[in-house]
């Protein structure tokens, strides 16, 4: 995609902090980190998301996640590391090509997961259960 910035990251159009590559798959710094160190995970060819992705190049963007996130908590001296990963706008995602996040965490860092909402009844959970299972 021509105006994609991390398709211009892959093609070598735009500079990065590169942490690792291979054939399928490029690391770099994220420009807007959410802490220093902040990485992302970018298969080489264009997807948008984890819909849109296949399986053996989601695999391999976790398999760099796996092998880059020891050296990620190590250079930042960071208490703990997030993997995640923003799929469409509701959930966060902002650019249009699949990435995973590598987000360093400090004890006290000040930020938040998500918040837990408990089921306030088990007909409610059953029927969410029900839904998902259908869509299998």
């Amino acid at each position: 995609m021509k105006d994609c910035i991390f398709c211009k990251i892959v093609k070598g159009d735009v500079a990065a902090y590169k942490l690792y590559e291979d054939d399928d798959i490029i690391s770099f710094l994220d420009i807007f980190p959410i802490h220093p160190g902040h990485a992302l995970v970018v298969p080489k060819k264009h997807s948008v998301d984890i819909f849109d992705t296949d399986e053996e190049t989601m695999g391999k963007m976790m398999k760099v996640a796996k092998k880059l996130s020891p050296s990620v908590m190590k250079g930042t001296k960071a208490n703990g590391i997030n993997i995640g990963m923003n799929n469409r706008a509701a959930a966060g995602q902002e650019v249009l090509h699949a990435h995973v996040h590598i987000i360093p965490r400090y004890d006290d860092d000040g930020l938040k997961a998500w918040s837990k909402n408990l089921f306030k009844d088990d007909k409610h959970k059953k029927e969410l259960y029900e839904a998902i299972k259908k869509e299998l």
